[in-house]
């Protein structure tokens, strides 16, 4: 399915204009990304962000465009980076990999990781329980003791008591927060779906 040049501009109209209206100091954040500004946190480019929005209205919207799948499951996208995370259920494996297969026909999309479970739609309670999960987590990140580290670069998704960090760290950023993950009661699994960045080295001043 292709979108046409009216809806892809309404959905960057639409991100634009909602980032001002989020809420948290990570919310205003991402808005001075979206408005060009630099932000010390987000080590992707203020286009990428706008560019993974995108890519996950247009995931949805091809879902609800067909039937044959939209019945038959409850999947979510996260877009990270162009990499996209697909997790929640479908009915069978069939459903699940035709759509990971179209998702993966967008446009700019690097890779898709699917995640998705066979088997009936979780619990509203489940669902309610991740929410709960995916905010200690982050609590839980605020915790990492390594320099420059900061835990609004890592994306938190929970499904079914399993956690996925999604994001562009350094291998130990990755490690310490997959390692805090997984000390949080009620998480069953951690998934790391980081990519791994090397910081420039930062010679020491003299004098």
């Amino acid at each position: 399915m292709k979108l046409d040049q009216r809806t892809l501009s309404a959905a960057l109209l639409a991100v634009i204009c909602t980032l001002p209206l989020l809420q948290g100091c990570g919310a205003i954040a991402v808005a001075g990304i979206a408005y060009g500004g630099t932000v010390a946190y987000e080590r992707r480019s203020p286009k990428m962000v706008i560019d993974d929005e995108v890519l996950e209205l247009q995931a949805k919207q091809m879902r609800a465009a067909h039937p044959e799948i939209y019945r038959r499951s409850s999947i979510s996208v996260t877009s990270y980076n162009l990499s996209l995370l697909l997790t929640g259920q479908a009915e069978t494996s069939e459903v699940a990999d035709r759509f990971a297969d179209l998702v993966s026909q967008l446009p700019k999309v690097r890779q898709v990781f699917n995640e998705i479970e066979i088997g009936p739609n979780i619990s509203f309670t489940r669902e309610t329980e991740d929410a709960y999960l995916t905010s200690r987590v982050k609590l839980a990140l605020q915790d990492v003791d390594i320099p420059g580290f900061d835990m609004m670069r890592v994306k938190v998704v929970t499904e079914n008591a399993t956690v996925y960090l999604m994001g562009l760290v350094t291998p130990e950023e990755a490690d310490a927060a997959a390692e805090k993950a997984r000390r949080v009661p009620g998480v069953v699994r951690v998934v790391k779906i980081f990519e791994h960045v090397v910081l420039p080295v930062q010679a020491d001043s003299e004098g």
